[in-house]
C-alpha cells in the first residue's frame, strides 16, 4: 500500500520571552507578518501539500490559538489541538499529542515545524522521505536544513550530498525546524513529560537512522521584535525572497 503523508503538528507551546512585550498579551505564533499570523502561513503551505490534519501544541495564551484558528476549515483542513498545562519542549509535545497524530493508535510518520518559523519550503518535497520511513522496520527522521545564518555560525549537522546526516563533518548546517518524524521513537516517553528532541536528534542521527535535505529559500527564524517588524516590512514591499 502507498503511503501518504496527511498529518502534520506545529510546535506552538513556546513562551516567545525574547520576543516581549509582544508576547505578553498574545502568544508568538499569532504575530503578524505580512497581514497574516506566522502560524497561518504555515497552515497554508501545509495544506497545499496535500496535508489534512494538523495538530497545534500549545501552552501560553493558548486559548488565543484555537479562538483564532478554530477547525480549519476555512484553511482547508483539520485542526486539533493539544493543551499543556506547561511547555513540555518539542520531544515531551510531541509525547502528549501522541494520541492526536496517530489514528486508532496506529503509529504514524508526520511532518512538524515550529509555529514561529517562516519560510517559503514547499512541503510536498517531504512526501518520498515520508514514505521512506513509513516502510522502515525502525524509527528513522528526516531534517530540512538551512544554510547557517548569521546567529548560528557553526551549524548544528553535517549533510552529505547523498541525504545522510552525521553528527561531525566539513559541510554543516543548521536544523530549519522542519521534519518528519515517527510516533514509534517516542512509545517510551509518557504523556505529561517534559523532554527536549535533541537527544533524538543526536542518537538517531549516531544510529545512521536519519535523513536530510537542503532547503536554500526564504527561511527566517523569527526571535525578536526587530526581525519581526523587518519581516513584515519586507512581505508588505514584496522583498521577501528575492
Amino acid at each position: 500500500m502507498t503511503f501518504t503523508l496527511t498529518t502534520a503538528m506545529i510546535f506552538a507551546a513556546g513562551r516567545g520571552k525574547r520576543m516581549r512585550p509582544l508576547t505578553d498579551t498574545r502568544p508568538k505564533p499569532l504575530l503578524e507578518v505580512g497581514g497574516k499570523p506566522l502560524i497561518v502561513w504555515q497552515i497554508e503551505r501545509l495544506a497545499q501539500a496535500g496535508i489534512t490534519t494538523i495538530v497545534i501544541n500549545h501552552a501560553w495564551l493558548g486559548e488565543q490559538i484555537e479562538r483564532t484558528l478554530g477547525d480549519g476549515a476555512r484553511y482547508g483542513v483539520r485542526l486539533v489541538y493539544s493543551a499543556e498545562p506547561e511547555a513540555l519542549e518539542t520531544a515531551g509535545g510531541i509525547a502528549q499529542a501522541r494520541a492526536l497524530l496517530e489514528s486508532g493508535g496506529a503509529p504514524c510518520v508526520f511532518a512538524a515545524v515550529s509555529g514561529d518559523v517562516f519560510c517559503e519550503f514547499d512541503y510536498s518535497r517531504l512526501h518520498e522521505a515520508a514514505a521512506r520511513m513509513a516502510a522502515s522496520a525502525q524509527p528513522r527522521m528526516h531534517l530540512v536544513m538551512v544554510p547557517n545564518p548569521p546567529f548560528h555560525p557553526l551549524g548544528d549537522f553535517a549533510l552529505d550530498t547523498a541525504g545522510s546526516l552525521s553528527l561531525e563533518g566539513a559541510q554543516r548546517y543548521t536544523f530549519g525546524n522542519i521534519g518528519v518524524y515517527d510516533t514509534r521513537m517516542f512509545h517510551a516517553l509518557a504523556p505529561g513529560e517534559r523532554r527536549a528532541l535533541t537527544p533524538y536528534y543526536r542518537d538517531t542521527i549516531r544510529a545512521g537512522l536519519a535523513s536530510g535535505e537542503l532547503y536554500e529559500g526564504l527561511w527566517e527564524n523569527v526571535g525578536t521584535p526587530a526581525q519581526l517588524h523587518a519581516l513584515d516590512a519586507a512581505l508588505r514591499e514584496g522583498r521577501a525572497g528575492r
